[in-house]
């Protein structure tokens, strides 16, 4: 479906929940290998933008490319996609009466038609990325929250995606956990994969991100490199949405 080089460009997008018009002619371009995090207040557009970028919601207006390839509902374009573009959500969506091996191997099984001796190397292969190689034959309800979210991870890198979209990984999890998640996506940033991430965890933001993305009303009010984003906002939107952040 998409190009060797991934990378994803957003054109007039516009969605509307009834009469309320959520997302306001999104123009976005992501380079393929660049890391990008979309901040902004709850209520911003912000989950409801990337999850327009994979299909799980449809949008009204504007345009979507992945790759060199336009975004429609075929059937063909839709399995395309899936197989291009990975998703990890807030909840970590796992089956609970599969083992963390069984699990991993169902999409390459089903969508990649791997044999089942493929799909177990290629889940062994993940699960020893994320690290937790050790937890294959355990089922989800017998992991913590940070293991779960990175099998969660592992599942989607199983497809081999060029683009993995990230909304709000750690917000689900105690906060002893949320490190060793974002330890797991700081490495995944280094190996060349186009990666977009809605997060308030802004010390990640500022540590891996190429760009940073700042939200508010269904539009995008600001982008800049993080120092200047961070040093320097422009907008006094993102000036009040730091200053309530960073404080807490």
């Amino acid at each position: 479906m998409a190009s060797q080089q991934a990378g994803v460009r957003v054109r007039k997008l516009n969605k509307w929940y009834g009469e309320f018009h959520v997302l306001k002619d999104i123009d976005l371009h992501i380079a393929s290998g660049e890391i990008v995090v979309i901040c902004g207040p709850s209520g911003s557009g912000k989950s409801t933008l990337i999850r327009c970028l994979n299909l799980l919601e449809d949008f009204q207006q504007g345009e979507v490319i992945i790759g060199d390839t336009p975004l429609t509902r075929s059937a063909a374009c839709v399995a395309g996609m899936r197989r291009q573009v990975g998703m990890v959500f807030q909840q970590f969506n796992l089956f609970p009466h599969l083992t963390v091996l069984d699990n991993l191997m169902l999409g390459p099984r089903l969508v990649s038609r791997l044999s089942d001796a493929e799909a177990r190397a290629l889940a062994h292969e993940y699960l020893e990325r994320v690290r937790i190689g050790n937890q294959a034959d355990k089922y989800p309800g017998q992991l913590s929250g940070g293991q779960q979210q990175r099998v969660a991870i592992a599942r989607a890198l199983c497809m081999r995606p060029r683009i993995m979209l990230f909304d709000e990984p750690t917000s689900a999890l105690d906060p002893e956990m949320v490190k060793e998640v974002l330890d797991v996506m700081g490495e995944l940033a280094k190996d060349g994969i186009t990666m977009l991430c809605v997060t308030h965890e802004m010390g990640f933001a500022r540590r891996v991100a190429d760009r940073i993305i700042f939200m508010d009303r269904g539009c995008i009010v600001e982008e800049a490199k993080p120092q200047d984003f961070f040093d320097h906002p422009q907008h006094e939107r993102a000036r009040e949405f730091l200053s309530q952040i960073l404080s807490r």
